[in-house]
């Protein structure tokens, strides 16, 4: 049990920071690449922190444990939304000037009811994990379009800044690319087996532990770029992460752990998981798009949104782990 613990931090803390290393050397490489800011904001930026999710359920699925995958991805849409926004709301109101973004809003209300559908059987086939990666593909060649056309959205201008900011030369930036990708591996592949050898030392299911302490490690890159961009009043920065995670995960990280190796899923999943991840969707959706004028999540909802993260994972604690 000491050993599984110990991995499990292990390899939160080398994924935390070969994560961000990673991201950054994306993004300078595209940008020197002479890719626009706002398609490095939309695509590179949104796969970078999205890639611990996805190494992470992607090597539990090959590794026969298709449940901790599919929980790392609802239990890191939860937390995106709830701990992450609801932290960095609490910390300073975040206010939605991109069009972009609120365009986001409705395409991740609609895929979060896609899920719903094909999760309808209790299980997530190959079919099922086509249906999602080719929507994941549709919506990429969207945003690669709207990235190459439109440059005076509020999103390209602050991830402009952040690039000018973070600047690095060619080769630094493709070394860190590289070696961010190679330590995201390595401490994925950690990070799995320590949280199947917790779980099964605690005796409870994989969902479980990848719904609650996998899905907020995967999460700690968006937690920290998200908070760095609210204290630098890069709101839209800030929402656009989670917004890009939870499109990423819900469609991508799903889908191919689904194509790996089908998924028979419980009932639960349907009714408490996706339930509480489309409610907190659907919350956002309502605080965040603006319908009187710009979106604004203040301190009370980001209140809200942390207390039902909490309580949530308090449910799952007492009816799981406690019982």
């Amino acid at each position: 049990m000491l050993t599984a613990l110990l991995a499990l931090l292990g390899g939160f803390l080398l994924l935390l920071w070969s994560a961000d290393h990673f991201v950054e050397g994306a993004a300078a490489t595209a940008g020197h690449a002479g890719m626009p800011p706002l398609l490095i904001g939309m695509v590179v930026v949104g796969f970078g922190t999205s890639a611990p999710e996805l190494l992470v359920s992607a090597l539990a699925a090959s590794g026969g444990n298709p449940n901790l995958a599919l929980g790392n991805a609802y239990g890191s849409n939860i937390a995106n939304i709830g701990l992450i926004l609801g932290l960095a709301a609490l910390f300073r109101p975040i206010v939605v000037h991109s069009q972009v973004l609120r365009t986001e809003l409705p395409v991740l209300a609609a895929v979060t009811l896609l899920s719903a559908v094909l999760l309808w059987d209790d299980r997530l086939g190959r079919a099922d994990a086509a249906v999602l990666l080719l929507v994941f593909a549709g919506i990429m060649g969207w945003a690669i379009y709207h990235g190459l056309r439109r440059r005076s959205d509020a999103l390209a201008r602050q991830t402009g800044v952040e690039l000018s900011d973070r600047a690095m030369q060619p080769g630094r930036a493709l070394f860190w690319l590289l070696a961010g990708l190679i330590l995201l591996v390595i401490s994925s592949r950690i990070l799995v087996w320590g949280a199947v050898a917790l779980a099964r030392g605690l005796g409870i299911s994989d969902l479980v532990i990848g719904l609650t302490i996998v899905a907020v490690g995967t999460s700690l890159p968006e937690l920290a770029s998200s908070f760095m961009a609210v204290h630098r009043n890069e709101h839209d920065i800030a929402l656009g992460n989670v917004l890009r995670s939870n499109l990423f995960n819900t469609l991508a990280v799903v889908g191919l752990a689904a194509a790996i190796r089908p998924l028979q899923v419980g009932p639960e999943v349907l009714y408490r998981d996706w339930t509480v991840m489309a409610g907190m969707t659907v919350a956002l959706f309502v605080m965040a798009y603006g319908f009187r004028g710009e979106g604004r999540i203040n301190r009370f909802e980001g209140g809200l949104l942390l207390a039902a993260y909490l309580a949530y994972n308090g449910y799952l604690v007492v009816t799981t782990v406690l019982r």
